[in-house]
């Protein structure tokens, strides 16, 4: 909370609705360790993202019309009118640099990255204050896509999760201006089973859900 304003009312709702279904919340429970990892999650995630995209399409087989990271980049470049117009492929650019996942550096990020968002993050808040499940706004409600300066989307709650390696489940908590936000419930590993009672126990008390009108425009009323 207090990236958005709006979401953070909703987010309030949220909390008062969870305490009417009979839930103890407790906030804050911050994580101290939040941006700490930053740098080694996307080196993480570059490394990774070369290997497991290879591997994938090693099991297509010959079928497919590309067998590499490297051959989508080589596509992409000499289709760059058509694939690329507005953005370029820097980040696949970067993970094709990448080695192996036994390369030094990627297994001390890693270790760095699962240390930060487990022991001292997720377990660490959640043994603290003897927690079922953390929760908060998913994200921000979405944005428009800028052509000249990229995307300026304010933070969510997905990362520490996708960092750890750990359950994360998402429900319909309102909207913004008429577009959805979501909540966020996160568990220590394994934890599936506790995350899905609850989060269905949320839907079914609130009905948030709303099937997508396809607006043209926002409305920006408050």
């Amino acid at each position: 909370m207090g990236y958005n304003p709006a979401v953070d009312r909703v987010m309030d709702a949220a909390m008062a609705d969870l305490t009417r279904q009979g839930a103890v919340v407790i906030d804050p429970t911050d994580i101290p360790t939040l941006g700490q990892f930053d740098d080694d999650e996307l080196n993480v995630l570059l490394y990774e993202f070369k290997a497991d995209l290879n591997k994938y399409l090693d099991w297509i087989g010959p079928k497919a019309p590309v067998h590499s990271l490297k051959d989508i980049i080589d596509f992409n470049e000499r289709h760059k009118d058509q694939e690329m117009p507005y953005f370029g492929q820097e980040l696949m650019i970067r993970a094709q640099e990448k080695g192996p996942l036994t390369d030094p550096k990627y297994l001390t990020a890693l270790e760095k990255d699962h240390r930060l968002s487990r022991k001292e993050g997720i377990d660490a808040v959640m043994t603290k204050f003897t927690l079922d499940a953390l929760v908060a706004p998913t994200g921000a409600p979405p944005w428009l896509i800028d052509l000249i300066n990229g995307d300026y989307a304010t933070d969510g709650s997905s990362t520490i999760a996708a960092v750890a390696g750990y359950p994360h489940i998402t429900v319909p908590m309102g909207d913004v201006f008429g577009l959805p936000v979501g909540l966020s419930f996160i568990g220590r590993a394994w934890s599936e089973p506790t995350l899905i009672k609850l989060a269905y126990a949320y839907e079914q008390a609130t009905k948030h859900r709303q099937p997508p009108e396809f607006k043209p425009t926002a409305t920006l009323k408050r």
